[in-house]
């Protein structure tokens, strides 16, 4: 690509998102009801900020202007879900997988969560972009932070102990292990 259209490209992604943010502002002001509206839907319902993301990407681009602009680096680890058994867990599934197991990102989505959930131990909560919510429970040596954009098949961590925890939600809603795994 020639650097005048690489400049070009990134320079209107930059303008994109400066229109977007000074829209939101102006509506903001001018409606006293699209603000209600706002909070409602981003903070009271499970907003899926992974599907924006996607959206984004697939009409604009990636989601930072330069990103790959010394990037040349590609994903070394990149897996799919292995396990020898499966048992009903709570309202989710444990799966039964090697000591030391490392485990793949089931599909893209955003890290919502990192933390304690009781029953479940560790826990890594990813939005992904198909709004289900899905729980990696009983983690060890977390390789993920809050609020970074997985892949599917992408390292989140370790389950040292051979017992991996899935919960499938949308909306709040547990959904059946068994479409999912």
């Amino acid at each position: 690509m020639k650097k005048s259209n690489f400049l070009f490209k990134e320079i209107s992604k930059i303008c994109i998102c400066v229109i977007l943010v000074l829209v939101n502002l102006i509506l903001f002001k001018a409606f006293p009801n699209f603000k209600n509206i706002f909070y409602t839907n981003v903070y009271e319902k499970n907003f899926s900020f992974a599907f924006i993301n996607d959206v984004y990407k697939k009409y604009i681009g990636s989601s930072l202007p330069f990103e790959n602009l010394f990037d040349n680096t590609s994903a070394v680890f990149n897996e799919q879900l292995k396990y020898n058994d499966s048992h009903k867990y709570m309202d989710g599934v444990k799966l039964m997988v090697e000591d030391n197991y490392l485990v793949p990102a089931l599909d893209k989505g955003l890290i919502v969560f990192i933390g304690e959930k009781e029953n479940y131990g560790n826990t890594i909560i990813i939005q992904q972009s198909n709004g289900i919510d899905v729980w990696y429970g009983h983690m060890d040596n977390i390789n993920v932070s809050m609020y970074d954009y997985v892949n599917q098949g992408d390292l989140l961590g370790e389950v040292s102990t051979g017992e991996l925890y899935l919960l499938f939600k949308r909306d709040g809603e547990v959904l059946d292990y068994q479409k999912y795994i």
